[in-house]
């Protein structure tokens, strides 16, 4: 592990789910941006999102063009009888230039690995890698050079990780905070009968429910009722962690937030202790957000992280940053999430 004094900068990891959010992306400074097809090998595979063939040559075309990096995401898990789908999408990420290709399957790591060893490959959060065994594992079988992690670990359990493995590590920075396995959420899946890893999200479409009842409205996931909102209440999408349930402690009955509020993932202020430790790069989710999101959260991290990069010892976390990525938040609150818990 390098010295603080010697190591480099953050990378900044943008989203982008169209060329306008890959354009925004560049524009406002990300060093890298990372995308997926127009089909089933991409998680947040949503209509009217993510590239065709020829915006993928004109995205990668721009971002080389300007010194930045393309990720070419593939974290989703093949489906039995299509795995030549998923194939395919590794030898376009390899055809169209992508700089490393983001996979969380082991055959598909084995397949990239063996049929394009120069391939740069980076371990999904998709694959919840939560340790240092499992990742040297997969750098040793595999070759990965990278991997994202699942927003489960404290800072404290990410520093231990980077000391035993050599390989590359991102952590989230901003965006929709998952407290679950990601991709692998079972209560998403008992409600809803689909796999979040395939559908890209933990409640599809087909399965949220609104409802008028009253001067109240339900919000319910199939037939399970999430939450109910008053007149005045600001309505949230509906996921079975972030909503209210009944709770019962010591004879007493209140309705609250059982699992986890409505709020995002705000990683800023804890950029100094990312870098000193040797975080490789900071990613932003939401590819299925807007360029306007993707080019604000991105513009504000670049600003913090060349602030970090210029004065270290000076830096801190400044107000006007944290309204604007306020702005941005799940109900409009932010967390450091498991990053910094006082419970275990």
């Amino acid at each position: 592990m390098t010295s603080p004094a010697t190591r480099p900068p953050i990378e900044l990891v943008a989203p982008a789910g169209s060329l306008a959010a890959l354009k925004a992306a560049l524009n406002a400074g990300a060093d890298a941006v990372y995308l997926g097809l127009q089909n089933a090998t991409n998680a947040r595979n949503f209509s009217g999102l993510n590239f065709s063939a020829g915006e993928l040559a004109s995205g990668v075309a721009l971002a080389h063009g300007l010194g930045r990096k393309v990720l070419f995401a593939i974290n989703t898990f093949p489906q039995a009888g299509r795995s030549s789908d998923w194939r395919a999408a590794v030898d376009v990420a390899h055809d169209s230039g992508a700089d490393a290709v983001i996979l969380a399957d082991p055959g598909l790591l084995a397949y990239a690995s063996q049929r394009y060893p120069d391939l740069r490959l980076h371990l999904s959060v998709q694959a919840s890698a939560t340790h240092a065994d499992a990742i040297e594992f997969m750098r040793a079988e595999f070759g990965i050079r990278r991997a994202v992690l699942p927003r489960v670990l404290t800072l404290a359990e990410i520093e231990k990780l980077i000391r035993k493995t050599s390989v590359e590590i991102e952590v989230f920075g901003f965006g929709s905070l998952c407290v679950m396995a990601e991709g692998r959420c079972l209560l998403s899946s008992y409600a809803t009968g689909d796999s979040p890893n395939n559908k890209g999200v933990c409640s599809p479409a087909h399965a949220v429910r609104w409802y008028n009842d009253g001067n109240q409205l339900e919000a319910r996931l199939s037939d399970i009722l999430i939450d109910r909102y008053g007149p005045t209440e600001h309505a949230a999408y509906p996921t079975l962690c972030k909503g209210r349930f009944e709770v019962s402690s010591n004879g007493e009955h209140t309705m609250d937030h059982a699992l986890e509020e409505p709020t995002s993932l705000n990683a800023l202020s804890l950029l100094p202790r990312l870098h000193e430790m040797g975080v490789a790069a900071l990613k932003i989710e939401g590819r299925q957000r807007s360029p306007a999101y993707v080019g604000q959260v991105t513009a504000t991290l670049r600003t913090a992280l060349d602030s970090l990069q210029a004065d270290p010892a000076r830096f801190s976390a400044r107000p006007e940053w944290q309204a604007a990525l306020a702005r941005h938040a799940e109900g409009s609150q932010v967390t450091q999430g498991a990053f910094d818990r006082p419970w275990k």
